[in-house]
């Protein structure tokens, strides 16, 4: 069955009708530049399109080597390049992936996913948080847990979870297939 959304005085296509009540003005989406992590902008995007929203595309440097009681190498320089190359590969992906589409800022921060993840949310007032799972199992998911399921129990707003594989009910494809060999931003460069 077809819906026609033409109006019937001028024969123009117009915006879908947004559920009364529902605001989404702000949608974070971490961004890990992994296929399974693009999975999330698929869902964002068209999100952001139909409340009339704005995405805020989150990405998490992690801290790449424990602080031990022997200092460092050099931890603030290498801070430093991290982030650097984090927020150009960010606004590049942003710039050739969701801008065109949808109004979207870009926020690089430094530490562990889960916990920026939720002050993000949370310093941002946003509506909801559109989140990616790898879906591990097992002993992968007891030692190095899982950063969706602590943003679930967290997070001071809703939480959409998508998996790589599903029933899917957008129907664009995922942005940026095939960006990035491996899922490093870097290699684009």
């Amino acid at each position: 069955m077809s819906t026609d959304l033409s109006s019937p005085k001028t024969g123009t296509l117009e915006a879908p009708v947004t559920p009364a009540g529902i605001h989404l003005q702000r949608i974070l989406v971490p961004v890990d530049f992994s296929d399974c992590g693009r999975k999330a902008i698929q869902y964002g995007i068209p999100l952001a399109r139909q409340y009339g929203g704005k995405l805020l595309l989150l990405y998490v440097v992690q801290d790449p080597y424990p602080v031990t009681e022997f200092g460092g190498i050099a931890l603030a320089q290498m801070e430093a390049d991290l982030s650097a190359n984090a927020v150009t590969d960010l606004d590049k992906f942003a710039n050739q992936e969701v801008r065109p589409h949808v109004p979207a800022d870009t926020r690089v921060v430094f530490g562990s996913p889960e916990t920026q993840i939720v002050d993000v949310a949370r310093l941002e007032a946003v509506d909801l948080i559109v989140i990616s799972t790898h879906g591990r199992t097992g002993l992968e998911h007891m030692f190095l847990g899982s950063v969706v399921e602590n943003v679930v129990r967290h997070a001071p707003c809703p939480v959409l979870v998508v998996r790589q594989k599903e029933n899917e009910f957008v129907d664009s494809p995922v942005p940026g297939d095939g960006l990035w060999s491996n899922g490093s931003p870097s290699e684009a460069r």
